[in-house]
């Protein structure tokens, strides 16, 4: 079974949660509609086991760990050749080559961050994909270090080297290869929200500091700003950590009034947070039939 869409209309980090969640197993490939320097590669395959990110590629052919391995010149290039015929089509090639001696975990944990880790920044800088989950899809042993990650930690991380790049003093030219900054700007929460915690217990996922700091103010009473002006952050800084709490589902907005309201304007907030979930949420018809998938996997 397999189900497609465009990251316009649901998007990556949404994706991500949804494969968690359900501790789905496949592939999602991504296709970008328009390739950038930052996002070269046309079309990205990210494999799944049990909602967690097990390897990364941009062709199907098994041989970009292979690639990856040989260009660092970590074993002789005979031996390396003879130890990726042997490995069992079961085991995971990086597993194989550290029981075999040939690598040490600290090189399976580089080999990870580069295949996987800083692909996940370039994803997040995608303007626009056509994106694709098939839960039919044999695991590629040969692309797997044995390393893997939960899918929302892997958007935590995506969506921190995103935002900063973005955000960093780059030269002008450089900028310019960043189409998405506009599509992460305009998702940020209004500094005049609040958070409030969608969970009854303290996050499993792996925070830093600032994350943590923020957290601590999730109690739906607090606006963004008077968080910045409480914790003397740029209030940007602020709403781009609110948005990765928020992408990966540990908290949602709520508005807050500036102002004691009248009881008219009471009435009216249940229209309006209706009214807010409409234009933020994707088409519900497509939201359910994605949902009702992975749920039927």
């Amino acid at each position: 079974m397999c189900i497609a869409g465009y990251l316009s209309d649901f998007s990556l980090a949404q994706i991500c949660h949804l494969i968690e969640t359900g501790k789905q197993t496949g592939l999602l490939t991504l296709r970008a509609c328009l390739p950038t320097q930052a996002s070269s590669a046309a079309v990205r395959y990210i494999w799944v086991y049990q909602g967690r990110l097990v390897a990364v590629a941009h062709q199907l052919d098994q041989q970009g760990l292979v690639s990856l391995i040989a260009q660092r010149q970590w074993i002789n290039q005979a031996i390396f050749a003879q130890l990726v015929q042997t490995c069992p089509t079961h085991q995971p090639l990086g597993s194989y080559l550290k029981h075999k001696g040939a690598l040490q975990a600290k090189q399976l944990k580089w080999l990870f961050q580069v295949q996987v880790l800083q692909s996940m920044r370039t994803l997040f800088q995608l303007q626009d994909a056509q994106f694709e989950f098939n839960s039919t899809v044999k695991l590629p042993t040969r692309e797997m270090t044995g390393l893997s990650i939960p899918a929302m930690e892997a958007t935590l991380i995506g969506l921190r080297e995103a935002q900063r790049v973005l955000t960093a003093k780059l030269p002008l030219q450089d900028r310019a290869s960043l189409t998405n900054s506009d599509v992460l700007a305009a998702q940020l929460p209004h500094p005049n929200q609040g958070l409030i915690s969608t969970i009854t217990h303290h996050p499993h996922h792996r925070l830093n500091a600032l994350e943590w700091q923020v957290w601590e103010y999730t109690n739906g009473t607090v606006s963004l700003k008077a968080i910045a002006r409480d914790l003397k952050l740029p209030i940007k800084q602020v709403q781009q950590i609110a948005f990765r709490l928020v992408a990966v589902g540990l908290v949602k907005e709520v508005p807050l009034w500036v102002n004691s309201p009248s009881p008219s304007s009471m009435d009216r907030l249940p229209t309006q947070l209706r009214q807010e979930a409409e234009r933020r949420n994707v088409p519900h018809l497509f939201l359910d039939n994605f949902g009702e998938f992975l749920g039927n996997i």
